[in-house]
């Protein structure tokens, strides 16, 4: 298969910083779409990878799922998109379009596994996926999105996993007028969340652990903030929400959080992988038919849905636009949550 070698900035190793690079992306295909990279946001999903913080990272390591751009190519069957469309991809590339998930348009849970858009099993050219921190990218058209053109295309870039983390449970549990959430954790995640919930029509309360959020909080749409360390604030609060949405990327303690549901409500952890401590205890949610669920992102179809809401409702991330040179200083800040709340990279300073 014909290739074509474009900059990219990806890490060598663990221990090494991120760096340019050349990588190779396909020559267009019959169903494929071609995009020139305008903007890409930083994940902390990027950082672990690029760290090989979960033990599977390939290298070169190219990450960035958060993409928007123009585009630049169409093969000669595709029927959604043409040259000069705004144009996003987000966290896959692909799926076997067979199994029942994907028939159901939950390509995000296909049953053999998704092709994330770094680090996948590259089906096309052998190896493994490179991501948006790059020129440009070939995807297949079914897994490009179209980009709302009233939309700051910058701030739209987070939007292709913060956006769809928080949204894919916001809907799927039946979040809409008169819901009552909770969101825990303000950080790229958590804006995001309480600007969906309120979009959607909910009283949105922020869980916070210190009071020096609250402003930012209220800025963003939350009704309500409670400091989850003020037992008297907890209490208030007890058997409350409908559904809270837990965005801390780090083990802590989801117990005091049940405590706040109403009958039949949910928490829902959509920021941390890994076993809970302390464990759950079950009396509050078996005497309540209260539930902890867990959510990834949403199929293509719905974070679709995604962006057309926030095109008709003017919502995007709060950002921070950096060049490609300065991805390695952003992770470090990252690390220290100095953020508010997405960092994005304008592309322009790769190609330049």
């Amino acid at each position: 298969m014909e290739t074509t070698n474009v900059k990219a900035y990806g890490a060598e190793s663990a221990t090494t910083p991120l760096k340019q690079l050349t990588i190779a992306r396909r020559e267009v295909l019959p169903t494929d779409v071609e995009i020139d990279i305008l903007f890409c946001g930083v994940c902390h999903s990027d950082l672990h990878t690029a760290k090989n913080d979960w033990g599977f990272t390939q290298y070169n390591a190219v990450p960035g799922h958060e993409i928007v751009g123009r585009v630049t190519s169409v093969g000669s069957q595709v029927t959604k998109f043409k040259v000069g469309d705004l144009a996003a991809v987000g966290c896959l590339v692909d799926s076997c379009r067979t199994c029942a998930s994907c028939k159901d348009e939950l390509e995000q849970y296909c049953l053999t596994g998704f092709t994330g858009t770094y680090g996948g099993a590259d089906k096309h050219l052998g190896g493994h996926t490179f991501g948006g921190y790059s020129e440009k990218i070939v995807v297949t058209e079914h897994f490009v999105l179209k980009v709302p053109e009233n939309l700051d295309p910058a701030a739209v870039a987070p939007l292709l996993c913060a956006g769809i983390t928080t949204w894919s449970p916001l809907k799927h549990w039946n979040v809409g007028p008169g819901s009552k959430v909770g969101v825990v954790g303000l950080g790229g995640l958590g804006h995001m969340a309480i600007k969906l919930a309120k979009g959607l029509g909910a009283e949105v309360t922020l869980f916070s652990r210190t009071p020096g959020k609250t402003d930012d909080a209220k800025a963003l749409g939350a009704d309500n903030v409670v400091i989850s360390t003020d037992e008297a604030q907890m209490k208030a609060v007890s058997g409350y929400f409908d559904v809270i949405i837990d965005t801390v990327p780090y083990v802590h303690d989801v117990n005091p959080y049940v405590a706040t549901l109403a009958i039949s409500g949910t928490v829902v952890l959509v920021g941390y992988l890994g076993p809970l401590d302390p464990m759950l205890q079950t009396v509050p949610m078996i005497m309540g038919r209260k539930s902890v669920a867990a959510s990834l992102i949403g199929g293509i179809a719905e974070t679709q849905q995604m962006l057309d809401f926030c095109g008709e409702h003017n919502i995007v991330s709060e950002i921070e636009v950096i060049n490609m040179q300065d991805i390695n200083e952003a992770y470090e800040r990252m690390l220290k949550s100095d953020v508010r709340y997405r960092f994005v990279i304008d592309m322009a300073s790769l190609k330049a």
